[in-house]
C-alpha cells in the first residue's frame, strides 16, 4: 500500500485522533506524530533511514471549516 492509500483509507480516524498535527507514513505505516514537518520527518528517518518519508498535516475542525 502506498503512503496517500494509507492517508484515504485512514484518514476520517487519523483526524479525530491527531487534528492539528503532523504525521509521517512509511509505506503502510503510520510512524511519527507531531507539531512540526521537521520534527515528524526526523523521527522517521530515525526509524525508517532508508526509506522514503511521506508527511501529512492533519487539520482541525476550525480549520477545515475555514477551507470551506
Amino acid at each position: 500500500m502506498e503512503p496517500h492509500e494509507y492517508l484515504l483509507k485512514h484518514s476520517q480516524e487519523l483526524s479525530e485522533k491527531y487534528p492539528g498535527r503532523y504525521i509521517a507514513i512509511v509505506g503502510d505505516k503510520l510512524v511519527a506524530i507531531g507539531h512540526t514537518e521537521l520534527e515528524v520527518f526526523k523521527k522517521a528517518k530515525e526509524k525508517y533511514p532508508d526509506k522514503e518519508v511521506s508527511i501529512a498535516y492533519l487539520p482541525t475542525d476550525e480549520e477545515m471549516v475555514t477551507l470551506l
